[in-house]
């Protein structure tokens, strides 16, 4: 199993002390250091170059918005997930237009934690359900934009069907075999959508399908 170098951004010595506790007691994860604020974050990045940076949202100096930002500039490998009290779904927009790949909340359980950082690095699913419900019920009452304005009509049905099932919040595997195709055929249709819209992760992914009304396609099986 590959070891995951991460990065722990938090201005709280006990919230960095618990999230430390819980990466170190998972096998393929490795800590390799702690930043006190956004701009401490940005200098360890550069001399760590770690795999993952678990980053709070405010903190001193900088914030972890701003220290994101700057990190996705320079980094641009470097995969992010914003840590907060809040399910404020505004702050998660605000995070994934800053280069952020994911978003965890400070109370959730530590179990999933780890499925989620696991589901994040595999590559395979980057967004929780609830988290696409919230990004559904937000889109819908706010009218947020997604972050591309390349219209649907460059993807195909099946990637339209595939993006749809990314939106409900389900996992590489579980889109396999929701349109019977192979697993490493999904990941080839996301790849491939992801180019064709112009986008960087499976979050915008769901924020582009919910402001495009392509949630509610994708739950025929079989096909190409």
């Amino acid at each position: 199993m590959m070891n995951y170098r991460v990065l722990i951004a938090d201005d709280h010595p006990l919230a960095r002390r618990a999230i430390r506790s819980l990466i170190d007691g998972e096998a393929g994860f490795e800590w390799v250091g702690e930043a006190r604020s956004g701009a401490e974050a940005v200098e360890l990045c550069g001399r760590l170059l770690p795999d993952l940076v678990l980053m709070d949202i405010q903190m001193p100096e900088m914030s972890g918005l701003e220290a994101t930002k700057r990190i996705k500039q320079l980094y641009p490998h470097i995969r992010i997930v914003m840590l907060t009290v809040s399910d404020d779904v505004a702050d998660l927009f605000t995070a994934v237009r800053h280069g952020a790949q994911g978003y965890l909340l400070k109370n959730m359980d530590p179990d999933d934690w780890i499925a989620y950082l696991r589901g994040l690095l595999d590559e395979n699913s980057e967004i929780s359900r609830g988290m696409a419900d919230r990004l559904f019920h937000s889109f819908r009452s706010a009218g947020e934009s997604a972050a591309s304005d390349i219209g649907p009509g460059v993807l195909s049905q099946r990637e339209c069907e595939i993006l749809s099932c990314v939106a409900s919040g389900q996992s590489n595997r579980q889109i396999a075999e929701t349109l019977i195709i192979t697993e490493n055929t999904v990941k080839n249709h996301i790849k491939n959508i992801l180019s064709k819209l112009a986008l960087d992760n499976r979050v915008q992914l769901t924020a582009y399908a919910v402001r495009h009304g392509l949630t509610q396609i994708g739950q025929k099986q079989g096909g190409k």
